[in-house]
């Protein structure tokens, strides 16, 4: 069970947690065996707020390991030895390895402080981590998967252009042949970057082979930072910039073969996607209010579109661990099944698509009225220009995605179309 970014601020936001993600932990037995592993960021700045939230674990079915991340450093340690010393008073060491059945699991430091380019930290592994790492891996038996767990991505899409974690392809070159799955959270959001994958700002570090092995950037726990509304179970709604709810992120491991399942806060799991209309109604509302997130007034009916507008409208299907190889299929009315596109291509050409006409406006909807993220991409969005012949009325539209394990998730959205 990987968790990022429990991030409690104070403690509202501690109770936050628990009524949210650590309540559905105590209700599952599937991580007992394994434990669950949190992946940095445990606080938000105050350190004093660690043995609270640390405590929560109490509520967990199997034991917990943590990774310190940015928002867990000793800012007055400027020497670059001691930024974690508090962090490892209370948790252990800062990066260390274990065992789990056939998994070997890495639990890597990769938050610089102070940061060599003079910022206040950067993404990075010390020249004495990158050797332990490498003696690390080279103890481990070929018939090993690797999980490769950190605070900060190795690489993603939301930032492809401007953030990697550095030595990259010293790492890159100590996992070469290796069966490997990296994680990592930061970022609040969700991205399932598989093997090949390849941006336009990647090339330079992996030429035109895309990546060696699948990226996993798990949702955050506190989601948006706790944001948004607050719901009846005792949590906020808590939207990411990519549309995706706080949650959890499981991985099943059988031998070297791996499935990773998302658990959004509240939820069994079978809820794996979001289903909107997004028309030019919208798109006009979307860019009026997109600098209010938390005052915009709701639009009359998200799920309706004007009979004139539905040669510039898409079924949305926000696909939250959606990736390459997955497939989404939309039939309208029980007619003919169509496939839907991805609006990411993820090839070398690729840059993210930014603006209202990529976005889901089921996210954009709770986060510009309620509060949350401002969702401007996604890597994980499918659409599907509606049929400009619709008659005007009720339809429905079922949805089908299947993720790159061959798992199925049908989802219906009843919309109108009106004069």
């Amino acid at each position: 069970m990987l968790g990022a970014d429990v991030q409690t601020y104070d403690q509202e936001e501690v109770r936050f947690a628990r009524n949210g993600v650590f309540a559905d932990l105590a209700g599952r037995t599937d991580y007992a065996g394994c434990g669950a592993l949190f992946l940095g960021d445990i606080v938000d700045n105050d350190l004093s707020l660690y043995s609270q939230t640390r405590n929560l674990t109490s509520l967990l079915n199997g034991p917990a390991r943590f990774l310190p991340g940015n928002h867990d450093l000793d800012f007055d340690a400027l020497d670059g030895e001691h930024e974690f010393d508090t962090f490892r008073a209370q948790f252990g060491p800062e990066y260390y390895s274990y065992d789990s059945g056939k998994a070997h699991v890495v639990a890597l430091s990769n938050i610089v402080y102070p940061g060599p380019s003079g910022n206040k930290y950067d993404s990075g592994i010390s020249d004495r981590q990158l050797e332990w790492l490498r003696a690390d891996i080279a103890s481990v038996p070929e018939d090993r998967v690797i999980v490769l767990g950190a605070h900060s991505p190795l690489l993603e899409f939301f930032y492809s252009d401007t953030h990697s974690t550095e030595p990259l392809k010293e790492i890159y070159e100590i996992l070469e042949g290796r069966k490997v799955i990296s994680l990592a959270g930061h970022t609040h959001m969700s991205e399932n970057l598989r093997e090949g994958d390849l941006m336009a700002g990647w090339t330079d570090k992996l030429g035109q082979d895309g990546l060696p092995f699948t990226h996993l950037t798990v949702p955050a726990v506190s989601g948006q930072w706790y944001e948004g509304r607050i719901l009846e179970e005792g949590y906020p709604s808590s939207v990411q910039r990519d549309g995706t709810p706080p949650g959890l992120l499981t991985l099943d491991i059988k031998n070297t073969e791996f499935r990773e399942r998302f658990t959004a806060t509240g939820d069994d799991g079978s809820d794996q996607m979001a289903l909107g209309i997004n028309s030019p109604t919208y798109r006009t509302w979307y860019d009026t209010y997109k600098d209010r997130r938390g005052s915009a007034p709701a639009p009359l009916n998200l799920n309706a579109v004007a009979q004139c507008e539905l040669g510039e409208t898409w079924l949305t299907t926000n696909f939250w661990m959606g990736a390459t190889g997955s497939t989404v299929k939309v039939s309208i009315d029980g007619g003919q099944v169509v496939e839907a596109t991805r609006t990411q291509s993820m090839t070398a050409d690729d840059i993210p698509r930014i603006g209202a006409e990529y976005t889901d406006p089921v996210a954009s909807l709770e986060q510009l009225v309620h509060g949350g993220g401002l969702h401007d991409r996604t890597s994980h969005l499918w659409r599907l220009k509606l049929p400009a012949g619709l008659a005007i009325g009720e339809h429905t539209a079922t949805v089908t995605a299947t993720d790159v394990h061959g798992r199925e998730f049908t989802e219906t959205l009843t919309f109108e179309v009106t004069e």
